[in-house]
């Protein structure tokens, strides 16, 4: 009776070569987990790096207005620069405009009411 599972040959030569091909197959394998492993490591420590959103944005458009939005804006443009508080409330005190979408003068309790 045979003892050797039916996908695998009977004798030892042909084993050590399934063997072997075995252990390659296998540092492949964990050669590809460790790169990928380094890949996600590298994209968290992106992740963590990367500033945080500002709080307020003041949006200055070349020929136009400026704006004031909240910093999670969805209505905030490519030219808008992060701020404070304090700076966020001075410009609209001094003429810019709020956003009508996110209405920081709201939030920054410059409202009248």
């Amino acid at each position: 009776m045979n003892d050797s599972p039916p996908d695998l040959p009977p004798d030892l030569g042909r084993l050590r070569t399934v063997e072997q091909f075995l252990v390659l197959a296998l540092e492949r394998v964990r050669e590809q987990i460790a790169k990928q492993e380094r890949r996600e490591q590298e994209q968290q420590r992106a992740i963590e790096a990367r500033p945080l959103a500002p709080d307020w944005l003041i949006e200055q458009l070349p020929s136009g207005p400026t704006y004031v939005h909240a910093g999670d804006c969805w209505a905030a443009g490519k030219r808008s620069t992060g701020v404070s508080r304090e700076q966020a409330r001075r410009a609209l005190r001094d003429g810019a405009t709020a956003c009508s979408a996110c209405t920081p003068d709201s939030a920054l309790g410059l409202l009248e009411g």
